[in-house]
């Protein structure tokens, strides 16, 4: 069986909704990146960020299932701001018993990094546009080889390809495809 490779938001509240396993697991994968990086440039450790996600998840998740969510960003911006909140909190109460974290200074990294976040959801969303455009066999074909991690040698096999050179070149092709593709989306959104 084919597995899925992305989930848009819809897909991934709908999956949540069923009861589907790898939607949520997908959840858990997408966005953890930003959070580590976030925690990490706000005095927290990794296990620290692993928590405060796991959190953020169970928040989200469960406002799903009581059917409360009222989401009017994307996904990874809600779950983003709910991780800030708790690392705040968190900050917080650590610096009440150490005394070693400034609370001013956690503020305004804080609030520092909205207009960043907001620019990365832009440019997010456009690359989604800008690969559902792309069309086949070139979505597919990067897909695989930067989603999935297949090698080259599989990709062609997959694709049928004589040799691996002729599925890189292919590659790069569709690569060129897709940044000409986000750069006039982009453009147009600015």
């Amino acid at each position: 069986m084919h597995k899925a490779l992305y989930f848009s938001d819809e897909a991934i509240i709908h999956g949540i909704v069923n009861d589907d396993e790898e939607a949520l697991a997908y959840l858990y994968r997408i966005h953890f990146p930003m959070i580590l990086n976030f925690i990490q440039n706000n005095s927290g450790t990794d296990d620290e960020a692993k928590d405060i996600y796991q959190e953020s998840i169970i928040v989200f998740y469960e406002k799903i299932k009581a059917g409360t969510l009222e989401l009017n960003c994307q996904i990874k911006t809600y779950l983003y701001s709910v991780c800030r909140r708790l690392w705040l909190k968190r900050l917080t109460e650590k610096s009440k018993y150490s005394g070693s974290v400034n609370d001013s200074d956690v503020y305004l990294n804080l609030l520092s990094d909205a207009p960043a976040i907001e620019e990365n959801d832009q440019k997010f969303s456009t690359m989604e546009q800008a690969l559902h455009q792309l069309g086949e066999p070139c979505r597919t074909l990067l897909e695989d080889y930067y989603f999935q991690d297949l090698s080259m040698q599989l990709i062609t096999e997959k694709f049928g390809y004589t040799n691996a050179d002729n599925a890189k070149n292919q590659k790069y092709k569709c690569l060129m495809r897709l940044k000409k593709l986000f750069f006039s989306l982009y453009k147009m959104q600015v």
